[in-house]
Protein backbone atom coordinates (compact mmCIF):
# COMPACT_ATOMS: atom_id res chain seq x y z
CA UNK A 1 0.00 0.00 0.00
CA UNK A 2 1.32 3.55 -0.86
CA UNK A 3 1.98 5.89 1.92
CA UNK A 4 -0.60 8.29 -0.05
CA UNK A 5 -3.19 6.42 1.49
CA UNK A 6 -1.92 7.33 5.03
CA UNK A 7 -2.03 11.20 4.33
CA UNK A 8 -5.30 12.91 5.00
CA UNK A 9 -6.23 16.86 4.13
CA UNK A 10 -6.19 19.32 6.59
CA UNK A 11 -9.69 20.23 7.08
CA UNK A 12 -11.89 18.61 9.24
CA UNK A 13 -14.38 15.62 8.44
CA UNK A 14 -18.51 16.19 9.53
CA UNK A 15 -18.96 12.20 8.27
CA UNK A 16 -16.40 9.37 7.88
CA UNK A 17 -17.48 6.67 6.05
CA UNK A 18 -16.34 3.88 8.12
CA UNK A 19 -14.85 3.34 11.95
CA UNK A 20 -11.47 0.98 11.95
CA UNK A 21 -11.85 -2.54 13.13
CA UNK A 22 -9.16 -4.76 14.38
CA UNK A 23 -9.03 -7.26 11.14
CA UNK A 24 -5.86 -9.65 10.72
CA UNK A 25 -4.63 -10.11 6.96
CA UNK A 26 -3.93 -13.70 5.44
CA UNK A 27 -0.83 -14.53 4.01
CA UNK A 28 -2.51 -14.70 0.78
CA UNK A 29 -4.14 -11.16 1.31
CA UNK A 30 -1.07 -9.68 2.01
CA UNK A 31 1.09 -10.97 -0.73
CA UNK A 32 -1.92 -9.89 -2.84
CA UNK A 33 -1.85 -6.17 -1.68
CA UNK A 34 1.96 -6.28 -2.28
CA UNK A 35 2.13 -7.66 -6.07
CA UNK A 36 -1.47 -6.39 -6.72
CA UNK A 37 -2.13 -2.73 -5.51
CA UNK A 38 0.59 -1.27 -7.88
CA UNK A 39 -1.87 -2.36 -10.35
CA UNK A 40 -5.21 -2.52 -9.49
CA UNK A 41 -5.06 0.02 -6.25
CA UNK A 42 -5.83 3.73 -6.38
CA UNK A 43 -3.46 5.73 -3.77
CA UNK A 44 -4.86 8.59 -1.80
CA UNK A 45 -4.39 12.54 -3.06
CA UNK A 46 -6.15 15.47 -2.99
CA UNK A 47 -6.56 15.99 -7.02
CA UNK A 48 -9.09 14.78 -9.16
CA UNK A 49 -8.59 11.43 -11.35
CA UNK A 50 -8.56 10.88 -14.70
CA UNK A 51 -10.36 7.91 -15.17
CA UNK A 52 -10.41 7.97 -18.92
CA UNK A 53 -6.45 7.60 -18.07
CA UNK A 54 -6.65 5.30 -15.83
CA UNK A 55 -8.73 2.88 -17.49
CA UNK A 56 -7.89 3.68 -20.54
CA UNK A 57 -11.09 3.82 -22.27
CA UNK A 58 -14.19 5.91 -22.01
CA UNK A 59 -17.46 4.16 -20.13
CA UNK A 60 -19.85 4.30 -17.75
CA UNK A 61 -18.66 4.53 -14.55
CA UNK A 62 -20.13 2.43 -11.33
CA UNK A 63 -18.76 3.14 -7.82
CA UNK A 64 -19.13 0.83 -4.16
CA UNK A 65 -18.80 2.19 -0.85
CA UNK A 66 -17.51 -0.34 1.66
CA UNK A 67 -17.21 -3.67 -0.47
CA UNK A 68 -16.67 -5.85 2.26
CA UNK A 69 -14.74 -8.96 0.81
CA UNK A 70 -14.88 -7.75 -2.63
CA UNK A 71 -17.61 -10.49 -3.93
CA UNK A 72 -20.46 -8.42 -4.80
CA UNK A 73 -18.21 -6.03 -6.69
CA UNK A 74 -16.05 -8.46 -8.65
CA UNK A 75 -19.48 -10.62 -10.08
CA UNK A 76 -20.61 -7.31 -11.60
CA UNK A 77 -17.51 -6.13 -12.86
CA UNK A 78 -17.55 -9.71 -14.63
CA UNK A 79 -20.70 -9.48 -15.61
CA UNK A 80 -20.81 -6.16 -17.16
CA UNK A 81 -17.90 -5.74 -18.92
CA UNK A 82 -18.60 -2.54 -20.87
CA UNK A 83 -18.29 -0.50 -17.96
CA UNK A 84 -15.46 0.39 -15.03
CA UNK A 85 -15.57 -0.23 -11.62
CA UNK A 86 -13.86 1.93 -8.34
CA UNK A 87 -14.48 -0.05 -5.24
CA UNK A 88 -13.73 1.74 -1.68
CA UNK A 89 -12.99 -0.13 1.65
CA UNK A 90 -10.92 1.24 3.93
CA UNK A 91 -10.33 -2.21 5.79
CA UNK A 92 -7.21 -3.92 4.14
CA UNK A 93 -8.22 -7.52 4.76
CA UNK A 94 -11.16 -6.96 2.17
CA UNK A 95 -9.06 -5.16 -0.01
CA UNK A 96 -6.46 -7.93 -0.20
CA UNK A 97 -9.27 -10.08 -0.94
CA UNK A 98 -10.76 -8.00 -3.52
CA UNK A 99 -7.62 -7.94 -5.49
CA UNK A 100 -7.17 -11.71 -5.72
CA UNK A 101 -10.58 -12.08 -6.86
CA UNK A 102 -9.52 -9.37 -9.53
CA UNK A 103 -6.33 -11.38 -10.19
CA UNK A 104 -8.36 -14.91 -10.56
CA UNK A 105 -11.00 -13.67 -13.16
CA UNK A 106 -8.56 -11.75 -15.10
CA UNK A 107 -10.75 -8.18 -14.51
CA UNK A 108 -9.54 -4.71 -16.22
CA UNK A 109 -12.73 -2.62 -15.55
CA UNK A 110 -11.85 -2.30 -11.65
CA UNK A 111 -9.59 -0.38 -9.69
CA UNK A 112 -9.51 0.12 -5.73
CA UNK A 113 -9.39 2.56 -3.38
CA UNK A 114 -8.15 2.03 0.25
CA UNK A 115 -9.22 5.07 1.89
CA UNK A 116 -11.96 7.18 3.73
CA UNK A 117 -14.58 7.25 1.15
CA UNK A 118 -16.01 10.76 1.82
CA UNK A 119 -12.05 11.94 1.02
CA UNK A 120 -12.24 10.06 -2.26
CA UNK A 121 -15.27 11.28 -3.37
CA UNK A 122 -14.61 15.08 -2.41
CA UNK A 123 -11.11 15.07 -3.67
CA UNK A 124 -10.18 12.64 -6.43
CA UNK A 125 -13.44 11.91 -7.67
CA UNK A 126 -14.25 14.68 -10.93
CA UNK A 127 -18.12 15.89 -10.96
CA UNK A 128 -20.36 14.60 -12.73
CA UNK A 129 -18.19 11.36 -13.74
CA UNK A 130 -20.39 8.69 -12.56
CA UNK A 131 -23.86 6.53 -13.82
CA UNK A 132 -24.35 4.51 -10.39
CA UNK A 133 -23.35 4.70 -6.87
CA UNK A 134 -23.90 1.55 -4.86
CA UNK A 135 -23.89 1.49 -0.89
CA UNK A 136 -25.26 -1.99 -0.02
CA UNK A 137 -25.31 -2.62 4.06
CA UNK A 138 -23.49 0.18 5.36
CA UNK A 139 -22.96 -0.43 9.17
CA UNK A 140 -26.70 1.04 10.77
CA UNK A 141 -25.38 2.09 14.28
CA UNK A 142 -28.23 0.62 15.82
CA UNK A 143 -27.90 2.68 19.09
CA UNK A 144 -29.86 5.93 18.82
CA UNK A 145 -26.83 7.54 20.16
CA UNK A 146 -24.97 6.62 17.57
CA UNK A 147 -27.36 7.55 14.45
CA UNK A 148 -25.48 10.57 13.41
CA UNK A 149 -22.49 8.17 12.63
CA UNK A 150 -24.41 6.65 9.82
CA UNK A 151 -22.61 7.25 6.32
CA UNK A 152 -26.32 8.16 4.58
CA UNK A 153 -26.64 11.66 5.81
CA UNK A 154 -28.02 15.19 4.00
CA UNK A 155 -24.07 16.21 3.71
CA UNK A 156 -22.94 13.08 2.23
CA UNK A 157 -25.84 12.75 -0.05
CA UNK A 158 -25.34 16.45 -1.56
CA UNK A 159 -21.71 15.65 -2.06
CA UNK A 160 -23.04 12.21 -3.94
CA UNK A 161 -24.83 14.28 -5.89
CA UNK A 162 -22.27 16.36 -7.48
CA UNK A 163 -20.05 13.14 -8.27
CA UNK A 164 -23.29 11.81 -10.28
CA UNK A 165 -24.17 12.18 -13.41
CA UNK A 166 -27.64 13.91 -14.24
CA UNK A 167 -29.87 10.78 -14.30
CA UNK A 168 -27.01 8.44 -12.21
CA UNK A 169 -28.80 6.39 -9.83
CA UNK A 170 -27.65 5.96 -6.18
CA UNK A 171 -28.40 2.33 -4.74
CA UNK A 172 -28.58 1.57 -0.98
CA UNK A 173 -29.35 -1.78 0.88
CA UNK A 174 -30.09 -2.53 3.81
CA UNK A 175 -31.79 -5.25 6.41
CA UNK A 176 -32.30 -2.61 9.35
CA UNK A 177 -35.74 -1.20 8.81
CA UNK A 178 -35.05 2.05 10.90
CA UNK A 179 -32.13 2.97 8.72
CA UNK A 180 -34.29 1.92 5.49
CA UNK A 181 -36.59 4.55 7.20
CA UNK A 182 -33.69 7.26 7.57
CA UNK A 183 -32.27 6.70 4.10
CA UNK A 184 -35.66 7.30 2.34
CA UNK A 185 -36.52 10.28 4.68
CA UNK A 186 -33.05 11.67 4.10
CA UNK A 187 -33.53 10.86 0.17
CA UNK A 188 -37.01 12.41 -0.38
CA UNK A 189 -36.16 15.99 1.20
CA UNK A 190 -32.65 16.61 -1.29
CA UNK A 191 -34.45 18.55 -4.09
CA UNK A 192 -30.91 16.89 -6.29
CA UNK A 193 -32.68 13.23 -6.22
CA UNK A 194 -36.20 11.54 -6.99
CA UNK A 195 -37.07 8.27 -6.35
CA UNK A 196 -37.21 5.50 -8.62
CA UNK A 197 -39.54 3.63 -6.83
CA UNK A 198 -42.98 3.79 -8.41
CA UNK A 199 -44.53 3.58 -5.34
CA UNK A 200 -42.33 5.97 -3.55
CA UNK A 201 -40.43 4.06 -1.59
CA UNK A 202 -38.09 0.38 -1.99
CA UNK A 203 -37.30 -1.52 -5.31
CA UNK A 204 -37.07 -5.06 -6.53
CA UNK A 205 -33.25 -5.92 -5.79
CA UNK A 206 -31.95 -5.52 -9.32
CA UNK A 207 -30.90 -8.47 -11.46
CA UNK A 208 -27.55 -8.14 -11.25
CA UNK A 209 -26.93 -7.61 -7.92
CA UNK A 210 -25.23 -10.70 -5.99
CA UNK A 211 -26.03 -11.46 -2.29
CA UNK A 212 -23.51 -9.61 -0.21
CA UNK A 213 -22.15 -11.70 3.21
CA UNK A 214 -24.11 -9.01 5.17
CA UNK A 215 -27.37 -9.83 3.14
CA UNK A 216 -27.13 -13.54 3.86
CA UNK A 217 -26.25 -12.88 7.39
CA UNK A 218 -29.66 -10.66 7.49
CA UNK A 219 -31.90 -13.37 6.25
CA UNK A 220 -30.66 -15.97 8.40
CA UNK A 221 -31.85 -13.63 11.07
CA UNK A 222 -34.88 -13.13 9.81
CA UNK A 223 -34.51 -9.49 8.55
CA UNK A 224 -36.48 -8.21 5.42
CA UNK A 225 -34.28 -6.29 2.72
CA UNK A 226 -34.89 -3.41 1.31
CA UNK A 227 -33.21 -1.47 -1.62
CA UNK A 228 -33.44 1.51 -2.29
CA UNK A 229 -32.85 3.30 -5.80
CA UNK A 230 -33.20 7.17 -6.21
CA UNK A 231 -31.71 9.09 -9.42
CA UNK A 232 -30.12 12.66 -9.55
CA UNK A 233 -32.58 14.39 -11.31
CA UNK A 234 -31.79 16.28 -14.78
CA UNK A 235 -31.09 20.01 -14.76
CA UNK A 236 -34.15 22.38 -15.50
Amino acid sequence: MSEEQGKAPGKRRTIRSFVVRAGRMTSAQERAMGELWPVYGIGFESQPLDLDAMFGRQAPRVLEIGFGNGEHLTALAESRPGSDFIGIEVHPPGVGQLLQQVAARGLTNLRVACHDAVEVLAEQIPPASLDEVLVLFPDPWHKKRHNKRRIIQDSFLDLLATRLKPGGVLHLATDWVPYALHMLECLQRNAHFENCSPTGDYVPRYGDRAQTRFERRGERLGHDVHDIAFRRVLPA
